[in-house]
């Protein structure tokens, strides 16, 4: 029989976007297993709002981001007491560093997952990285992205996040409708896009934009509806509104019931820039909904043109204005890629599979450790 392992889980995100859902999800799936585990996240947090709502456990401390050293003796106090097995990173923003060298003061295990594909300056990547004992990257796209800067192969194991398939699943699509139709004002009858994506420049929401008046000359009564937050929240409500987009384009915020609604969409855009792998496009696939993004980071890993759903060259609105309308205009082409997108994330991207690959990582380490490597 395997031991029972303590894990130490750290997350510095306040929000729970897609990064905060995959640290629950792993943290259940390891206390169904058998192991324990803590949550330590920022006070008033959002993810450890949720935390404790699935009966998790939860310790909340300051966490200021990459100018907040103190982080090091604040959380090495709290392993000290808690003295876990490892000591799993989940997130950047000062906690890459600062809760790598607190676990490194208390010489205990360390591993760091890597969600994000932004390259890192070679030498200080390949000091960075030597600060844990291995790292998961999310997707084989940033796995890529730390070898070409230098980290050790050996050291990285790629583990995809996962999506709830019970959770995010289709069917309930005319309820869904209804209640898009109620909160949104849109037509019962109107071709509907989603976008799932914190409101910063790199996920795109510039590029649906400048594509829309190409969409809407072809099929007027399209409406996109955006979910999430973020800093360009502001400008871009102002960008549409000098459009005349505002009931076109829709930003709807965060909300709670994205699952219930999602089914209600014709397909689901993420014209990223830069991306991990792309938890909403899971998310979207689990409910059947066509595909539509851009190839870069591990998006290929999900969307598979023809197959899944459509790819379109990152900041190309041309391109992504014709990619929609196919799909809108082809309900048959686009019924055909949701099913084949819903069975991708089936076999690949489960909820168990990506526990055992991140408890695989666990044991290796441990492995490791007790050799003396």
């Amino acid at each position: 029989m395997s031991e029972t392992l303590q894990v130490v889980h750290v997350e510095a995100g306040r929000h729970l976007y897609g990064g905060g859902l995959q640290v629950l999800y792993l943290m259940e799936g390891l206390a169904g297993a058998g192991h324990g585990g803590l949550l330590v996240c920022p006070p008033g947090s959002e993810i450890g709002a949720a935390a404790r709502r699935r009966g998790l456990a939860v310790a909340e401390l300051p966490m200021n981001g990459d100018l907040d050293p103190g982080l090091v003796r604040r959380l090495g106090r709290l392993l000290a007491r808690k003295q876990p097995d490892l000591v799993h990173l989940h997130s950047r923003r000062g906690a890459d560093l600062w809760g790598a060298l607190a676990a490194r003061r208390r010489r205990l295990p360390v591993v760091l997952s890597r969600r994000v594909d932004n390259p890192e300056w070679g030498p200080w990547a390949r000091r960075k990285y030597r600060l844990y004992d291995h790292v998961v990257a999310i997707s084989a796209g940033i796995r890529q992205v730390l070898l070409a800067g230098g980290v050790d192969p050996g050291r990285v194991s790629c583990v995809p996040s996962a999506v709830d398939l019970h959770t995010w699943r289709p069917g309930g699509r005319a309820d869904a409708r209804r209640r898009l139709q109620v909160r949104f004002g849109v037509p019962a009858d109107a071709p509907l896009a989603g976008m799932v994506a914190q409101l910063i420049p790199r996920k795109g929401h510039g590029d649906v934009l400048r594509a829309l008046p190409d969409v809407l000359a072809v099929a007027p009564e399209l409406r996109v509806i955006c979910f999430g937050r973020g800093p360009l929240e502001a400008g871009l409500s102002r960008l549409i509104a000098a459009a005349g987009l505002q009931e076109r384009m829709i930003l709807a915020g965060y909300v709670e019931d994205l699952p219930e609604l999602m089914p209600g969409f014709d397909l689901l855009v993420h014209p990223a820039h830069m991306e991990g792998l792309g938890v909403a496009l899971l998310q979207g696939a689990a409910c059947a909904l066509p595909l539509v993004a851009t190839p870069v980071g591990g998006i290929p890993e999900i969307v598979v043109p023809g197959e899944t759903g459509t790819l379109v060259p990152a900041g190309d609105p041309a391109a992504l204005a014709r990619a929609v309308l196919e799909l809108v205009s082809d309900p048959a082409l686009a019924a055909r890629l949701g099913a084949a997108a819903r069975a991708r994330v089936e076999a690949r991207f489960s909820v168990p599979a990506m526990v055992e690959g991140n408890l695989a990582v666990y044991r290796r380490v441990l492995a490791e450790r007790r050799a003396g490597r």
